[in-house]
């Protein structure tokens, strides 16, 4: 068996001064955009390394060939481009910040642009990767078998971020109506259908594993929330409930639609770790992660013939810009088609 890699937690301090200012601006975007909790911690450590780049310099002072700098030393820490994007964005958003606290007159993060090579097409399965994939799960091999292959199927049948597919809620998921209702950024929602294997998988892992993990929750030590959870629920004091603890359905945390095997909301870093495990399992690169799925269902279904703007909403892209990559993606796989099979190619 394949040893796993730790990951070594990296911590990076600014100073108390800097901290201030960086706690005031999440706190400002936290009330005031409503922006949610994953954006506000993205944006948290973009501005920590931010401040460390700064060592102590005056914000006041920064000119644009300053803030140049600092991209370069961004490139220089290997980060991603998405990342490297993103940390534009986070300074742009700070800075009109102390705009509005009248710590700067002029934005000069505005004249950063964001390079078009940071631009990456996203790595995509094929349909035959995809099929090992939702079949890697197997029941001799894995504890929690139903739910992991249910997930794999909803991450392909939805094209749902993984934080949205963590947060989806059991009552969101209508598998006679043949959809679901996911909560995306900004806590926009929209519907999402799901296909026949999805349902299938769905229906299995909730009727024979979930009520397990349930129980599991309640064993562990967490009755004495199962009750005052119920009491909640009834409005009934709690010591003049008879308790009777044996009829009396599990705790369900919030009720949500994936469990850990100990009855807890599955959160997004062990779905991440579960793309990990089942992509080494067939052999595919180790850069697979939960938005690979998403790329791959967006990409196969402009490939089968689906609208853009059809593929927009379902992704809930507020922009359809963000969509077109996809486009580009297909042409590639298209002209790799033609040069193997057409005879001028």
């Amino acid at each position: 068996m394949m040893k796993r890699r730790k990951l070594i937690r990296k911590t990076i301090t600014v100073k108390p001064a800097q901290q201030i200012w960086i706690d005031a601006f999440l706190d400002y975007i936290t009330g005031e955009a409503q922006l949610s909790e994953n954006t506000v911690a993205a944006y948290r450590r973009d501005l920590v390394r931010f401040f460390v780049w700064l060592a102590g310099r005056s914000i006041v002072a920064l000119g644009i060939s300053d803030l140049a700098d600092f991209v370069d030393w961004l490139h220089k820490q290997n980060l991603a481009p998405a990342t490297l994007a993103r940390h534009i964005v986070s300074l742009r958003v700070f800075f009109r910040y102390l705009q509005l606290e009248g710590v700067l007159k002029d934005n000069a993060a505005d004249l950063l642009g964001s390079r078009k090579l940071w631009e990456r097409m996203p790595q995509v399965l094929s349909p035959g990767q995809i099929d090992d994939l939702l079949e890697a799960p197997q029941p001799d091999e894995d504890k929690m078998w139903l739910r992991d292959r249910a997930i794999l199927e909803f991450f392909y049948a939805t094209g749902c971020r993984v934080s949205e597919l963590s947060n989806l809620k059991l009552h969101d998921v209508h598998l006679e109506e043949g959809f679901c209702l996911c909560t995306g950024k900004g806590d926009k929602q929209r519907l999402v259908p799901l296909g026949r294997r999805a349902i299938e998988s769905f229906r299995l892992w909730r009727e024979k594993e979930r009520p397990a993990a349930l129980h599991r929750a309640r064993l562990s030590g967490d009755d004495r929330l199962f009750r005052l959870f119920e009491g909640a629920q009834t409005g009934e004091p709690l010591d003049e409930r008879s308790g009777n603890r044996e009829e009396a359905p599990p705790f369900d945390y919030g009720g949500f639609a994936f469990l850990s095997y100990k009855g807890r909301r599955l959160r997004r870093e062990a779905m991440w770790e579960l793309i990990k495990k089942y992509a080494r399992r067939i052999g595919a690169s180790r850069a697979i992660s939960p938005h690979t799925m998403r790329h791959s269902f967006a990409t196969h279904m402009l490939a089968g013939g689906a609208d853009l703007r059809q593929v927009q909403e379902l992704l809930g892209h507020a922009n359809i810009a963000t969509t077109q990559i996809y486009t580009h993606v297909d042409m590639t796989r298209l002209k790799t088609i033609h040069k193997k099979f057409h005879p001028r190619g």
